[in-house]
């Protein structure tokens, strides 16, 4: 299996927590293969619940999107649709990431918005994030290695732990893609990276950061 298509194998598997996704065209993220404005988001009761900004599925004209238990459930939790910087539970047995101050944060990541562009959505970057483009830069987060082996040389870095089954995964503006100088031994823990930042536009996994030759720091 090649590196690109291991990529898209996790990718996958972390997106299928996130929820279901509805089918057709439609359901593609613009050119980018991440498919994020048409997922079938399910409230805690089980039942479809709305995106940001929208209505439940069947609602009409009648239904608002904070009605109801279900519907306010959804307002306390805006990021239960996989957006966002993803929430680290408290119930999680993974420790939550430390506050830093020589990183780039991941509110700083999630600062993005979407727009139409001949038929297709794209993401709209931040200044503060088109800021970092190109720049030596430190990203701390949870390592998901895309290869087997104690030690990676291309994974992930998210927000929160992609393995914990109590915490609420973010969107793709949660993950960095790494591409380390040297192989990297696989934590559990806390991971601090650093190299040059690369925001991405039309990537063909549907990412939306890379950082290339990065190395581990403390």
């Amino acid at each position: 299996m090649s590196i690109d298509e291991s990529a898209r194998l996790h990718r996958r598997a972390w997106l299928g927590r996130s929820g279901a996704w509805a089918v057709g065209a439609a359901g593609a993220f613009g050119g980018l293969g991440w498919p994020l404005l048409t997922q079938a988001q399910t409230s805690p009761s089980g039942s479809p619940a709305p995106a940001s900004g929208g209505r439940p599925a069947g609602a009409g004209t009648a239904g608002a999107a904070g009605t109801g238990a279900a519907g306010a459930a959804v307002s306390a939790n805006p990021l239960a649709g996989g957006q966002g910087a993803g929430v680290h539970s408290p119930e999680s047995a993974y420790a939550p990431l430390p506050v830093r101050t020589d990183v780039v944060a991941w509110s700083t990541l999630a600062d993005i918005s979407t727009r139409t562009e001949r038929n297709r959505v794209v993401q709209v970057y931040s200044p503060a994030i088109l800021a970092l483009n190109q720049r030596t830069v430190r990203v701390q987060g949870f390592m998901t290695p895309l290869d087997p082996g104690e030690r990676q040389v291309h994974f992930l870095l998210t927000s929160v732990p992609l393995t914990c089954p109590f915490c609420t995964p973010g969107g793709p503006e949660s993950i960095v893609q790494v591409r380390s100088r040297r192989p990297v031994r696989y934590t559990m823990g806390a991971l601090v990276v650093e190299g040059r930042f690369h925001v991405l536009h039309n990537d063909s996994l549907g990412f939306f950061y890379r950082i290339t030759d990065a190395v581990p720091v403390d």
